[in-house]
């Protein structure tokens, strides 16, 4: 296994598990409770690492990476982010699992039927659906009948990672002369 395969394993997992730790916290400035949470700006990266894997390596190693970094997100999650004790925060564990794993690997498989087009056209698309699917999945699952603004705050959570999926257009073009495609 190559050293950047393990990095990227990791690195998914540590993302999992920062974003389901904030995701418990709104921000709270400028009105933005109950339309925003922290986990918005970390979460992004996940797509970021798929569509890397995917370039480099091609989607059966793509998905590998997303069941490792599933694993160890929900581990981590499980171990350091979850009360159990606490009904919404085992909800958080499941619905970021659930949402996790469909939204990544619909986002793998989206990456490999658009990778022969313009550079930025699949990491964006598969990216969009793939962020879309997540929000939609994570917060019905986790704060659906809690009384928690879970449709705002789903959102504002989705226009974040919007706008983080372009962002992170650059450091993928970037990333492309380093990586070697799959085909």
């Amino acid at each position: 296994m190559s050293k950047l395969f393990l990095l990227l394993s990791f690195i998914m997992g540590v993302v999992v598990l920062a974003s389901n730790y904030l995701v418990q916290f709104p921000i709270n400035y400028y009105g933005l409770e109950e339309i925003l949470t922290y986990g918005a700006f970390s979460y992004p990266i996940a797509f970021l690492i798929t569509d890397l894997a995917n370039r480099s390596y091609g989607k059966i190693i793509a998905r590998q990476i997303v069941y490792i970094g599933f694993t160890i997100g929900i581990l981590f999650t499980l171990i350091f982010s979850t009360n159990f004790t606490d009904l919404i925060s085992i909800r958080i564990a499941i619905g970021s699992g659930t949402a996790f794993i469909i939204a990544q690997l619909l986002d793998v498989q989206i990456f490999d039927q658009l990778r022969q087009k313009k550079w930025y056209i699949a990491p964006l698309t598969s990216s969009l659906i793939g962020s879309t699917i997540d929000t939609f999945l994570f917060f019905s699952i986790s704060f659906y009948g809690t009384g928690i603004p879970w449709v705002t705050l789903s959102l504002g959570d989705l226009a974040v990672k919007i706008f983080v999926a372009l962002l992170m257009l650059i450091p993928f073009r970037l990333l492309l002369a380093r990586l070697k495609p799959a085909y």
